[in-house]
């Protein structure tokens, strides 16, 4: 059984998506297409334009694959990339999907103003001992789990003292490592809550249907096919906890058996290999990576148009 799973921020490079972005150019009214294909890579680095082109990255490629009959019997993604995941089941269009995209994209990068939040990696220290150090941290402000992305990563996120704070625990508690990480908010945290209420509004009008196929969600690693459900649990993403870690154990416990990491990069693959090394990840991260998955697959049926 398969499954497909979309990377989240942190995935973009320049090039990516080189004609969907020129054709959706006009939708977001602003030039993706050369923020993609040329750069500068400190331009694609801000949240109101990474996020609407990796979502158009990996709607591009999903496209190939549906074009080509791949078939696939659950989709999830890290973040972001649940709204490629929503696209892949059928959930609703592209076209209010990047939408959604370029809301939530901009409401993250106003909610909290530079430097007042962060986030870290904390590596190689147990999941409940980190939630214990954000708990202790939270004297200094907001601190919480952002990502439980595998066993032996965690990140944090929250005001910006709080969340040293609970690195420099976090190392005395025996973390083999804190990382700062250059983000432009404290994402997956409280702080979050006026995008959160952004977004809200902009959902509502948006039609979505029941899943074809059962999407695994962020915030609770569960499957959901009912499209109420997965409006209440996109809107609470983006102040909750991603349980990827969690999200990839359930998916092989419901029979999956390979995982195909749709989108620019393979951050997911490697986050497998440490989650359930022995299920098997393979890419569709570039146009060759999809020519070769369709062509291992017997299913090319259609020339692919690489400058994407």
């Amino acid at each position: 059984m398969r499954a497909l799973i979309f990377p989240g921020q942190g995935s973009q490079k320049v090039g990516m998506a080189r004609a969907m972005a020129e054709k959706t150019e006009a939708l977001l009214e602003r030039p993706i297409f050369q923020i993609c294909c040329n750069g500068p890579e400190e331009e694609l680095k801000k949240t109101a334009n990474t996020q609407p082109a990796i979502f158009l990255a990996s709607a591009m490629m999903t496209e190939w694959l549906r074009l080509n009959g791949y078939a696939y019997a659950m989709t999830a993604g890290h973040s972001l990339g649940e709204y490629n995941a929503l696209l892949a089941a059928g959930v609703a269009s592209f076209e209010d999907l990047i939408g959604l995209v370029d809301i939530r994209a901009r409401a993250m990068e106003k909610a909290c103003p530079a430097g007042n939040g962060a986030m870290s990696a904390i590596l190689m220290l147990d999941r409940a001992e980190v939630e214990r150090v954000c708990q202790e941290a939270s004297s200094e402000g907001i601190c919480v789990v952002a990502n439980f992305n595998c066993p032996g990563q965690v990140v944090i996120s929250g005001v910006a003292a709080a969340v040293k704070k609970a690195g420099e625990l976090a190392v005395k508690a025996g973390a083999r490592k804190v990382t700062p990480l250059e983000v432009s908010g404290p994402f997956h945290s409280p702080m979050m809550q006026s995008a959160r209420d952004e977004l809200a509004h902009a959902i509502e009008k948006v039609p979505f249907a029941d899943a074809r196929v059962p999407v695994y969600c962020n915030v609770d690693a569960m499957p959901t096919t009912s499209a109420a459900e997965l409006k209440n649990k996109l809107l609470q993403q983006i102040t909750g906890s991603v349980r990827y870690e969690d999200t990839v154990l359930n998916m092989i416990k419901h029979g999956v058996s390979e995982f195909v990491e749709v989108g620019p990069g393979k951050v997911l693959a490697g986050l497998n290999k440490k989650i359930a090394a022995t299920v098997p990840t393979q890419f569709a991260s570039d146009p060759d990576s999809l020519v070769a998955l369709l062509h291992d697959n017997q299913q090319l049926n259609f020339e692919l148009d690489k400058s994407f």
